[in-house]
């Protein structure tokens, strides 16, 4: 039974104040996994405590646990496209809906995020040697990302999407490397070998990839997210905008790490790469 079947089956043994919040998210699902837990509060005007523990008579461990189970319940789309999308959709229907969903899935990423964590991969990419970036299918072009932003932080990188690649590159790892593996599934039967083979070359290695998966238990820590998409079946969407975001936070946290003279170099950067592009008046002749 998915999550809105149970609330409406649950009605009648919810309290009063709870029975509120079910009624505010049964009459708007999509609202309900964008909002906090202070806005989905107020709108039934209730207390967020009164939130919370109707979260758990859904089984669920909290606030954040809800909306992921609420996303998954929506799941109910066309396969191989976008679970929101249905057959009939017009092109504004599937617009707004995929939208819609990157938008609740990157905030239900967002809350499942340890910061320490992220602060950890900060420390270790700031003080890294050399950094590799690897992933496959979907995951490759994230890597590829990475690499484009990292290029500029004056450190060598290393991006591949070639396994044979990927396996030497491992096996020549050596302390203060870094290496940063990237699977939404983590389950990725050559990136799991990677990071064992990262791991006995002395590397440390960073999984940017689902929680407790295959791939987050072989490296060295994880930065694990909860993503509600199912790669199995539908077309990677909200799980690489995930991941591109995470790499967005770990190169802004390594800027503001190495301090003002640093971003004095990139700003240096910046202007060379100024010279290739046409100035705004060009374009107009």
């Amino acid at each position: 039974m998915n999550t809105l079947d149970k609330i409406a089956k649950s009605l009648g043994s919810l309290s009063k104040s709870e029975r509120k919040v079910a009624e505010v998210i049964l009459a708007n699902p999509q609202s309900a996994i964008h909002s906090s837990i202070a806005s989905l509060a107020k709108a039934a005007d209730v207390s967020e405590p009164t939130v919370n523990r109707f979260c758990r008579r859904l089984d669920t461990k909290g606030f954040p646990d809800f909306k992921l189970h609420l996303a998954q319940s929506l799941a109910n789309g066309t396969p191989y496209v976008n679970r929101h999308v249905e057959e009939d959709d017009g092109p504004d229907a599937y617009t707004a809906k995929i939208f819609e969903s990157a938008m609740a899935c990157l905030d239900t990423a967002r809350r499942s995020l340890d910061t320490a964590v992220i602060n950890r991969a900060v420390d270790l990419l700031t003080q890294a040697k050399k950094i590799s970036f690897f992933g496959l299918g979907a995951s490759a072009a994230v890597a590829h990302d990475a690499l484009n932003k990292f290029l500029r932080f004056n450190v060598p990188v290393v991006y591949s999407d070639d396994v044979l690649v990927q396996r030497m590159s491992c096996m020549n790892s050596a302390t203060d490397d870094v290496v940063v593996l990237l699977s939404h599934t983590g389950r990725t039967k050559s990136l799991v070998e990677l990071a064992r083979i990262a791991r006995e070359n002395d590397a440390t290695v960073i999984a940017i990839t689902s929680k407790d998966s295959p791939l987050a238990k072989e490296a060295t820590f994880a930065i694990g997210m909860e993503v509600p998409e199912d790669t199995d079946v539908y077309m990677p969407m909200a799980s690489r905008l995930a991941s591109l975001t995470v790499i967005d936070i770990l190169a802004t946290g390594f800027v503001l790490r190495r301090g003002p003279r640093f971003r004095e170099n990139l700003r240096r950067v910046k202007d060379v790469l100024r010279d290739s592009r046409l100035e705004k008046d060009d374009e107009k002749r």
